[in-house]
């Protein structure tokens, strides 16, 4: 009936451990499991790897989940290993009584490495070793004093893989129920064959686990799917190691998770680089056995390509200089129109207000022009944006330090005036927000590797990653937004709403 049935339907699955967030080298796995069942008319299963209880969080799961879905995939199924703990047991049993398993006492350091020497106990009888998985499940051996080992060798060499261990820790979903708990090498394959899998899509680091897989089946007598390995995803200027990220936490180098200087997948969701962006970088970085390191602005160039299409434009000043128009037209604000896409106007437009104060970016004024520079200078006019007119300089207003704090400029309809050699952008009745400008969190393309970095990856830190800017201003068409939206603002880049965001506070 598996058979007939595996057949008939291609089977993937997407089985990660719930004990951290999903990071860019998950999202090529995410994509080549749910994205092969798709193309061949087929089904992918979520399935938690919930076997080790004391690093896993129902905050995990919930994020994992969140993020599949967010990267546009729908499970055929979502199932966790700990479903299928009874199976599991009944099946070590028989294991047991086919001869090819036994309990074993040998500490974890001895069976380290890559010459253990043998268990002495590798040929205990079968029914003393029943007895004795039997009183692990009992909790009659402390952790670390008993374990159930398969009788294999496997394809790096190492010896008779542990398939139980003992561990009295409750499990978020079972409880007290057990006090031992599978392995992956053990589980893996059983769980893929319970739930039909046709085909086992495993990172290239599985390969010397294949023989394992192969061999349970086998050994029990139960339907085996095909494994397939690939190469991994890596990126270069980051870490994704779970125990990296919590150090870099721990240190305050960055929030949480979530941190946009992060590569997890729901920092990228906060910085605002969209799911069809991710999906697109892993189609064109390929399935290959070969691992993969790429450069972040590949993946950038595909952000850009998205948000260019989807990203309605908007205007900020991050660093504003207030620009009073001495002749203004009319007696209260104007309104302009904007186009959402200058490129396809046909895509609607935002109104603007224009009125006698407006606000430019401090480097669009200089008050002596160099050779090259266009913008506003005395003697030297700018178009606004958008508005149809351009301004001149009258009466340049500084402070007791010097700092140039207003300008007084008059202003003339473009279709009068001579053309400017620049146009520049603007805001009036802004809106106040915080901004927040990433660049990336190391300064050498592998933190990890001693050769390039002798200090370890916290002494690479970019200092200069984040600049926050306190007092920006941004038109009031982004005034409705709600977290995550995303804007070109013009000539400056593209902007995502971050969920930090709140009534009065953007």
């Amino acid at each position: 009936q598996q058979c007939l049935l595996s057949s008939l339907q291609v089977r993937t699955r997407f089985p990660p451990e719930p004990n951290g967030i999903l990071h860019i080298g998950h999202a090529k796995a995410i994509n080549f499991n749910f994205g092969y069942a798709k193309a061949n008319g087929g089904v992918c299963f979520l399935r938690y790897d919930d076997t080790n209880p004391e690093k896993e969080e129902e905050k995990y799961f919930t994020a994992i989940r969140e993020m599949v879905e967010w990267l546009g995939y729908q499970p055929y199924a979502v199932t966790h290993a700990s479903d299928y703990f009874d199976q599991l047991y009944t099946w070590a049993l028989e294991l047991i009584r086919r001869g090819q398993a036994y309990v074993c006492h040998q500490k974890v350091e001895e069976i380290k490495g890559h010459n253990p020497p043998p268990s002495p106990w590798r040929d205990r009888p079968v029914e003393e070793s029943l007895v004795l998985f039997e009183d692990m499940r009992k909790g009659k051996f402390g952790e670390g004093e008993a374990t159930l080992r398969m009788k294999l060798v496997m394809e790096d060499g190492k010896m008779d893989p542990v398939a139980y261990r003992v561990k009295f820790t409750p499990h978020h979903r079972t409880g007290d129920k057990w006090c031992i708990y599978p392995t992956y090498d053990y589980t893996h394959c059983l769980c893929d064959s319970i739930e039909h899998i046709t085909h086992s899509l495993c990172t290239k680091e599985f390969q010397a686990r294949r023989s394992s897989y192969f061999w349970l089946c086998n050994a029990l007598d139960v339907y085996c799917p095909v494994q397939w390995e690939y190469g991994r995803l890596n990126l270069l200027y980051t870490v994704v190691s779970k125990r990296k990220i919590i150090r870099l936490v721990e240190t305050g180098a960055v929030r949480d998770w979530d941190d946009p200087r992060l590569f997890t997948l729901t920092a990228l969701r906060r910085r605002g680089f969209p799911p069809e962006a991710i999906n697109n970088f892993c189609a064109r970085v390929g399935v290959t056995v070969a691992q993969a390191t790429m450069e972040p602005h590949l993946l950038e160039a595909c952000v850009r390509e998205v948000l260019n299409e989807q990203a309605p434009r908007a205007m900020a000043v991050l660093e504003p200089l207030k620009v009073t128009i001495t002749n203004f037209p009319a007696p209260k604000a104007l309104e302009v129109l904007v186009p959402n896409f200058p490129a396809d106007e046909s895509r609607g437009f935002h109104k603007v207000p224009f009125q006698s104060t407006v606000y430019i970016e401090e480097t669009d004024f200089r008050e002596e022009v160099d050779k090259g520079y266009k913008r506003l200078a005395p003697g030297q006019p700018v178009g606004l944006r958008h508005a149809g007119y351009v301004i001149t300089v009258q009466n340049i207003i500084k402070d007791a330090s010097g700092r140039v704090i207003e300008l007084e400029v008059t202003c003339t309809k473009s279709d009068v005036a001579e053309k400017p050699k620049a146009f520049i952008h603007w805001v009036s009745e802004p809106l106040a927000c915080e901004v927040r400008l990433y660049e990336r969190l190391f300064l050498h393309k592998n933190p990890e590797d001693p050769a390039e970095v002798p200090g370890g990856f916290l002494s690479d830190l970019n200092p200069d990653s984040l600049r926050v800017v306190h007092n920006a201003l941004v038109d009031s068409s982004v005034l409705s937004a709600r977290p995550f939206d995303k804007f070109q603002f013009e000539r400056l880049g593209y902007f995502s709403v971050d969920p930090d965001t709140a009534e009065g506070k953007v």
